[in-house]
């Protein structure tokens, strides 16, 4: 049975289809994998709330850190008094009575400062938890950093996959519809019966179906890849694996996870959070010590003193007995939540080992996948090839053809699937290890540096702007 042969060379490039756009043409102008990452990065406004979060939390230290500075307080006070007295005084001559009535205006202003000496270490104990508080929420964006670029990985390469894949059944229903025409002009003449009509028919419906049903998931891949990456996708070029950048063996990358990866960082900080919090609700069992110097100004304080001035310095100690038994329950608690903390540190872990095992044997199973998908092409484009001369002379059937063009088609899909599940098995590898940054991938744009702004407000006494002027 004749076909066109353009068709069939057609279906041969797109085999190839994830590693080609969607257009079949790259050019300067393509957009690329590494420039939707970056856009990611930069744009993607799950992760600057989150960047947004880790700056909120950097303003705990400067909170902790005032437990060593002074406490400043002015105060003043106004009002009206009425006096109304009567004094006596004894002496040899005999009782002299006076009284003494009238309204004053007794008015002052005074200034209070306090200072903590000792409190038990809390005060450094909360330091050092608001300090390792923020290395945690750092350890949490370095999370969702990933996330957000695995994630933009994966929507650039299912694009072009999907794309592909419609491409493929574009041309796979040209193919069928050339072969409708041709079957129906042997049918005419006598050549074949009506069945072959039916049967090619059929398959011509169902490409339509499969192609409806490829740019159906090709339309939500395009809302995705806005949603994640920020823009609609316009002449993707060619996405390629990050191998380079992943250690060479299993053992080596499980190793390498259990050092680098956020998460478990994150969880060991959160130990660090707990066994101070420990020490925190220890140091209310402590005597505290803190001195206070006053001064106060009065006027008219009453009929008799016009003016009075008071300067006061004083030191207070303060040593807890019974508290009610609080203190202490507080303490147990902390300490349960720490050997929590410790639990789920293991449990982190035995986590990242399994999905960089995971991650591995995806990538694995990728590489094998991708050429048993070449050589299943190769060996169907020769099938039908043969199936086509054979029904020529009559050995083979219109349904024949039309199987070995479903297998080919089939073939070629499962290597476009293949080609886009080894590129994101290798992101899912790099993410697993901890290493998906824009660092490692070497991303053109400027790395967003969480410790500027830790240090724009650590030792900020004052001020109620943030560094960015709001």
């Amino acid at each position: 049975m004749p076909v066109t042969r353009r068709a069939t060379r057609i279906l041969g490039v797109l085999a190839a289809g994830l590693l080609a756009s969607s257009s079949l043409a790259t050019s300067a102008l393509s957009d690329t994998i590494e420039g939707a990452l970056v856009r990611a990065y930069q744009n993607n406004p799950q992760l600057n709330a989150q960047r947004a979060s880790v700056r909120a939390t950097d303003e705990g230290v400067p909170q902790a850190l005032s437990g060593y500075r002074p406490r400043v307080s002015i105060t003043a006070n106004a009002g009206g008094q009425y006096s109304d007295f009567k004094s006596q005084t004894s002496t040899a001559a005999g009782t002299t009575s006076s009284i003494l009535n009238g309204v004053t205006y007794p008015r002052g202003v005074g200034a209070t400062l306090t200072q903590n000496i000792y409190n038990g270490q809390q005060t450094a104990n909360r330091t050092r938890a608001a300090e390792s508080q923020v290395s945690a929420a750092r350890e949490g964006l370095r999370v969702l950093e990933q996330t957000v670029l695995l994630s933009a990985a994966t929507i650039y390469m299912d694009y072009l996959r999907d794309a592909a894949i419609v491409e493929v059944q574009r041309s796979n229903v040209r193919v069928l519809e050339q072969t409708l025409k041709q079957t129906r002009d042997r049918f005419n003449v006598g050549e074949v019966t009506r069945t072959d009509v039916a049967q090619s028919e059929s398959q011509l419906a169902a490409g339509r179906t499969q192609l409806l049903t490829a740019e159906s998931n090709l339309t939500t891949t395009r809302a995705n890849f806005r949603r994640i990456i920020g823009n609609d996708p316009e002449s993707l070029a060619p996405g390629s694996p990050v191998d380079r950048f992943l250690p060479a063996t299993l053992a080596a990358a499980t190793n390498l996870g259990l050092v680098e990866n956020p998460n478990v960082t994150a969880a060991m900080y959160g130990i660090d959070v707990s066994h101070l919090q420990v020490k925190i609700n220890e140091g209310a069992l402590f005597p505290t010590l803190s001195l206070q110097a006053s001064v106060q100004q009065n006027y008219d304080v009453s009929l008799t003193v016009p003016r009075q001035f008071t300067a006061v310095g004083s030191a207070q100690l303060s040593v807890p007995i019974f508290q009610g038994g609080g203190e202490y329950a507080l303490i147990r608690q902390s300490k349960e939540t720490l050997a929590q903390q410790r639990l789920n540190l293991e449990q982190v872990r035995d986590q990242t080992r399994a999905t960089v095992a995971q991650a591995w044997g995806q990538l694995a199973a990728g590489k094998a996948q991708v050429q048993s998908a070449q050589a299943q092409v190769a060996a169907s484009e020769i099938a039908l090839n043969g199936v086509r001369e054979e029904a020529r002379v009559g050995q083979r059937t219109t349904l024949d053809v039309l199987n070995a063009q479903q297998a080919l088609v089939n073939a070629r899909v499962a290597l476009v699937t293949a080609q886009h599940d080894r590129v994101v098995a290798s992101y899912s590898v790099l993410s697993a290890v901890g290493r998906l940054s824009p660092q490692v991938l070497k991303l053109n744009t400027t790395v967003y540096d969480p410790s500027v702004h830790y240090h724009q407000v650590r030792d900020s006494w004052f001020g109620l702007r943030i560094p960015d002027g709001r």
